[in-house]
């Protein structure tokens, strides 16, 4: 066997291997109908799932540095309700958003509480199933019922509902494609917002694939993995680009500035028209 014809034979084993993990069309079939949040960026989020969001000192903490660094003259409350392996069928939407419960009250800085005004506490209700419960063949019926009835829930409170796309497992990048058209389907079923963090994960790896998006169980976030997730739910609900924020989360400036721009990049592709 020739040299070339043998450099030939590596070039395109190589190539079919990229292509394997990393197809050139990853993302839902199906497009998005809602592409913003509808008004106002939230000023009060609830996160509801599970250690998904919790990993790295919360998510929703993440997500809330980034807000209150972009509008500093507002006050941006997020507040995580998470349950370790849960479903989105293991949350009582109705419990969480009842008034005087859950946000009836916050710490301001020198650890001041502050009593939130009374009634509705939220503007909007983010949810997340379990990691492969959209897409499992005994539970995505599950997925899909709750979906519609917490969206329900979430409307008679007045709040508005979104849905958070998760990621593959790393060993198991196939799941990317089916995650997305699942939660596409449901968001456009319920007229919900949907965040492509999934496709944001996607994205990263196959820009860099030596890039550490996972913990060692190949499913939890790492840091850049959990930073990643609320860059691209910040520019999902805001609508503006998370390029130029200054807020790392301890990360590498540069590996943060690249993450930041996969989330605006990935937001932008998954809304396109």
């Amino acid at each position: 066997m020739s040299k070339v014809f043998r450099g030939l034979r590596i070039a395109a084993g190589i190539c079919a291997l990229s292509i394997a993990l990393f197809p050139a069309a990853v993302g839902a079939q199906t497009k998005p109908s809602r592409t913003e949040v509808g008004g106002e960026p939230p000023q009060s989020l609830m996160w509801v799932g599970n250690s998904f969001f919790y990993y790295n000192n919360s998510m929703h903490n993440h997500y809330g540095r980034i807000a209150r660094e972009v509008d500093a003259g507002k006050r941006y409350r997020s507040v995580s309700v998470t349950v370790s392996g849960s479903g989105i069928d293991w949350h009582d939407l109705d419990t969480y958003l009842r008034p005087g419960l859950i946000g009836k009250y916050s710490f301001a800085a020198g650890n001041e509480v502050v009593f939130n005004k009374p009634g509705r506490q939220f503007d909007a209700v983010m949810m997340m199933d379990c990691s492969q419960c959209p897409i499992h063949p005994q539970l995505k019926g599950a997925f899909n019922d709750f979906a519609r009835k917490n969206s329900e829930t979430i409307r008679n409170y007045g709040a508005r509902p979104v849905f958070f796309m998760s990621w593959a497992y790393k060993d198991k990048p196939e799941m990317t494609s089916t995650l997305a058209e699942a939660y596409t389907v449901a968001g456009n079923a319920n007229d919900a917002l949907v965040v492509p963090a999934g496709l944001a994960f996607a994205k990263a790896i196959a820009k860099r694939p030596a890039l550490e998006l996972y913990e060692a169980d190949k499913r939890h976030p790492s840091l850049a993995g959990t930073y990643l997730a609320a860059c691209t739910t910040f520019a999902a609900l805001w609508k503006k680009s998370p390029v130029d924020i200054k807020y790392t989360a301890g990360l590498d400036p540069e590996l943060a500035s690249f993450l930041r721009t996969v989330a605006w990049e990935t937001v932008n592709e998954y809304y396109a028209k």
